[in-house]
């Protein structure tokens, strides 16, 4: 049985679909993030879970016991769900130490003064803040804050964790390293926690499992291997990875291969569409990444003129064009002016 189970899902504001039909499973103990663009449904469904936005239809489990359940007419308030929320904002009591915000909801819960001691400080101390408990918010950084806002959430032990973008508020820097703990924390304590943000590298690092969302559909559902390597379609591959998207003719399908041609060459790539799409125009997308610098025609191969390139530190990202078609690649070496030869290996080639 899955920890949380959302069952085709719908919610509307006035005339308005933003959630059209979510279906999607969540196992115990799984770090969880909902990905998308801006407006494509993923906060309003973390708010859903947590019974701030009220849906229209459909139903929310947890452990296999309705939170919400538009059939049977249950919808529990935010309070008797029991979740862990840690907001954008974090949303901390600035007049409030750090052990009086963490301790809060254990207050609410009736907890004894002797247990609040004991749980707020072996929190504190799991992320790292146990010295700074007589601290206010206004005595913190960005990160130590953060961290308190996630004590806070998960100090009474709650079944799922939700979490709305929780790293925006921080640098670069910082939210690369706070990747890192937040899901070392988490798979240590062994929750299931639901994750929101629009950045598909924050996404592929911290996550199990990878929920894609457009326009209030579930895209794709998967590990974040699934999504980066096998996409199911043109908006999966596009949105994941940087990309070349490529306007080609199909000029075969076989086998679950498609021959393409492109400027007046042939390359062979991965049919995602189907034989039933049959030929004609299409889309070819590839990592650019995958793309690679070869020393002369060949198999899968592309005369292109050299355009211009930067330095990225570890690599070089190189500019070439193709007829009027622009294709990026990574090297570690430099490129010169004049005619090169791509390789677009078959297995990385996508056509859509």
């Amino acid at each position: 049985m899955p920890k949380l189970a959302i069952e085709d899902l719908y919610l509307r504001y006035g005339s308005v679909e933003v959630l059209k039909g979510i279906d999607a499973r969540f196992e115990e103990g799984s770090v969880v993030c909902l990905l998308g663009r801006s407006g494509s449904g993923k906060t309003t469904l973390l708010r859903s879970i947590a019974g701030l936005e009220e849906p229209c239809r459909g139903a929310i489990r947890i452990d296999g016991k309705p939170v919400y359940d538009a059939g049977q007419g249950v919808n529990l308030p935010p309070e008797r769900r029991d979740l862990g929320f840690v907001f954008q904002s974090y949303a901390l009591w600035p007049h409030k130490t750090v052990f009086e915000n963490v301790a809060y909801g254990l207050r609410l819960r009736g907890r004894t003064k002797a247990e609040i001691g004991a749980k707020v400080q072996a929190t504190l101390d799991g992320v790292g803040l146990g010295q700074l408990a007589d601290r206010y918010p206004s005595q913190l950084s960005g990160g130590q804050q953060q961290r308190v806002a996630i004590a806070r959430a998960l100090v009474y032990e709650p079944p799922v964790i939700l979490l709305d973008e929780p790293l925006s508020n921080l640098d670069a820097k910082l939210r690369e390293e706070a990747r890192i703990w937040i899901r070392a924390l988490i798979k240590r304590r062994g929750i299931t926690a639901v994750f929101v943000t629009h950045d598909q590298a924050e996404a592929l690092a911290i996550a199990d499992q990878v929920v894609l969302l457009d326009g209030g559909r579930l895209v794709q559902s998967g590990t974040p291997e699934d999504l980066y390597e096998r996409p199911e379609t043109l908006f999966a591959s596009e949105f994941m990875g940087t990309n070349n998207t490529l306007s080609v003719s199909v000029a075969e399908r076989r086998d679950g291969r498609a021959l393409v041609d492109l400027g007046g060459h042939r390359l062979w790539g991965v049919d995602r569409a189907g034989a039933s799409a049959g030929t004609g125009r299409a889309k070819g997308v590839i990592r650019i990444e995958a793309v690679r610098l070869a020393d002369g025609a060949g198999e899968n191969r592309l005369p292109a003129e050299y355009e211009t390139s930067i330095y990225l530190g570890n690599q070089f990202e190189h500019l070439f064009r193709c007829g009027d078609q622009t294709v990026r690649l990574l090297s570690d070496r430099r490129a010169v002016p004049g005619r090169h030869w791509l390789e677009c290996p078959p297995d990385r080639l996508w056509v859509f």
